[in-house]
């Protein structure tokens, strides 16, 4: 049984955070973390390069929180990307803006950072607890943890949970967590997959053909703009690029768009999204260009030379066209310019790269502190917002875990 104190149980970027600040404010804070170490997916982020937060003006920002800009907001007015920034500079991480205008650490790792966050929250004594699986709440409201081969009680003033979502549970955030909360009253929204890949259809069939994927499998298809209308017929459109998968689609581009093709797919089983491969050469232009002698030419060297089509763009219509809309310039021009591509699923939430869903914002109150169970606060990714990727997910997760770590030492204040 340890000393009464706050519990942050969750080793992420928002649990770290929670504990920083609470143990800022003078409270005795212990860490309990799933896994072996902590911050384990915040150094597979590091990966690619590590983007901790977007240069976005502030509104703009904002607005990237997808139904959820009010409540998100109100994190953000109280530590912005501005903030993460001048905190990662105090770990001795300095940042950059990229050309996409993501904010990288100027080495592109993860590892320093979270090695020195974690040796300067040893050193202000915060306490760590890996290899701790909470389980819930004891008859007498003591925290239950699995620990070895048995359980290991623990009392707190105050409990923050940073928990997570479904998304990589290899990682430890598998929501098991769900159910305990469920059964104690606290109103969730379903997990989902949140910046994810999609399966697609070709006519009846589900998924590539075995030659198309065993060929064209993990190539990004670049660049290329996609377009989606929604039910009132609005379009968005973003060009960037995509990855095909063995299955469907995935990537940059589709993440962005990923939350209303899901909801979409959701209301009418299936949508359909249109694929430009030709960006910067109109539908016209293209015609004339194809329409040209092919004399000796393989047809592939046609598209190449006509159309700059070539690889897996010329896979991707090989597969999808029928052979009269190939031979036809000024339909191959127009497919091109505009090929219809139909998702059926998003991929499952355990492959997604983070999690739609989780605690809803009508159970917590402003310090984002549970309704139905006073004293336990929520932070990060089980709260039911969600952002496509470029340093949203993670400003957010940092804010939130601020505002949780302060609430909770409010209500451990209170009690004393």
């Amino acid at each position: 049984m340890k000393n009464p104190g706050i519990a942050i149980i969750g080793g992420g970027p928002a649990g770290l955070m929670a504990a920083e600040t609470a143990r800022a404010a003078g409270a005795t804070v212990d860490v309990y973390e799933r896994m072996g170490s902590v911050g384990r997916k915040l150094l597979i982020a590091g990966k690619g390069g590590l983007n901790l937060t977007h240069s976005d003006a502030f509104d703009l920002f904002v607005s990237r929180y997808r139904g959820r800009e009010r409540e998100v907001r109100a994190w953000l007015e109280k530590f912005d990307a501005q903030a993460l920034r001048d905190w990662a500079r105090g770990l001795g991480v300095d940042t950059f803006v990229g050309t996409s205008g993501r904010v990288f650490p100027n080495d592109l790792k993860a590892a320093p950072l979270l090695r020195g966050w974690v040796r300067r929250l040893r050193a202000d004594g915060v306490n760590f607890h890996v290899q701790h699986r909470w389980l819930g709440w004891g008859g007498d409201g003591v925290l239950r943890f699995a620990h070895g081969d048995g359980e290991s009680p623990v009392h707190a003033d105050a409990v923050v949970l940073a928990l997570g979502g479904g998304s990589w549970p290899v990682l430890g955030s598998d929501g098991a967590w769900t159910s305990i909360l469920a059964e104690r009253g606290v109103e969730l929204a379903p997990l989902r997959p949140a910046n994810c890949g999609f399966e697609i259809a070709r006519g009846t069939a589900e998924g590539w053909s075995e030659f198309f994927a065993g060929k064209h499998a993990g190539q990004p298809v670049k660049p290329v703009v996609v377009e989606w209308r929604d039910e009132s017929g609005d379009a968005i459109r973003r060009q960037g690029e995509f990855v095909v998968t063995a299955h469907g689609i995935e990537g940059s581009l589709i993440y962005a768009l990923a939350a209303p093709l899901r909801d979409a797919i959701g209301a009418h089983g299936r949508t359909t999204i249109h694929l430009d491969l030709a960006p910067g050469r109109d539908a016209a232009r293209l015609a004339r260009e194809l329409a040209q002698p092919r004399g000796k030419r393989t047809f592939s060297e046609h598209l190449r030379r006509h159309a700059g089509i070539d690889g897996v763009k010329a896979g991707l219509l090989y597969e999808l066209l029928a052979k009269d809309q190939m031979r036809n310039p000024q339909r191959l021009a127009q497919a091109i310019k505009a090929m219809p591509l139909t998702l059926v699923r998003p991929r499952p939430l355990v492959e997604a790269i983070s999690t739609a869903g989780g605690v809803r914002f009508a159970a917590l109150d402003e310090r984002l502190m549970l309704k139905a169970l006073p004293g336990v606060f929520c932070a990060g990714e089980m709260i039911d917002w969600e952002a496509p990727t470029g340093g949203y997910l993670l400003t957010a997760c940092f804010a939130s875990g601020r505002i949780a770590g302060q609430g909770a030492v409010e209500w451990m204040r209170r009690l004393r």
